[in-house]
């Protein structure tokens, strides 16, 4: 039970972080209603929002012994499994990653694959 009530908290807390830092300013405004709507979509497993356009970060990628990992800031991290959107789609045609700046960690929150179905 003490576990569950972390991951809320975690979950809850990730998703307030972001809502606090995430804002279109009309840096997106040529992106396509099709696209912009796509990432307004995009749930976590753990049913969280990842958020939206303004969030996501267009990234590359390397699969390392079977484990996603991405750059972040000039550092390459391993994205945790529970941040894997697999069955999302994705209509960028590039691997987005969503991240959070938390306490002076880097917490990932969501990963979309290039390759995403």
């Amino acid at each position: 039970m003490h576990r569950l009530a972390l991951c809320v908290w975690l979950a809850a807390t990730m998703a307030l972080t972001s809502a606090t830092f995430a804002f279109d300013n009309g840096q997106h405004d040529h992106v396509p209603p099709d696209i912009r709507a796509w990432f307004k979509s995009v749930i976590a497993p753990n049913g969280v929002p990842c958020c939206d356009i303004s969030d996501g970060h267009r990234t590359e990628y390397d699969v390392r012994g079977g484990n996603y990992w991405v750059p972040i800031e000039g550092q390459w991290m391993e994205v945790p499994d529970r941040a894997i959107i697999r069955d999302r789609g994705n209509p960028v045609g590039q691997a987005v990653v969503w991240y959070v700046h938390h306490r002076g960690a880097i917490i990932i929150s969501c990963f979309v694959p290039a390759d995403a179905v």
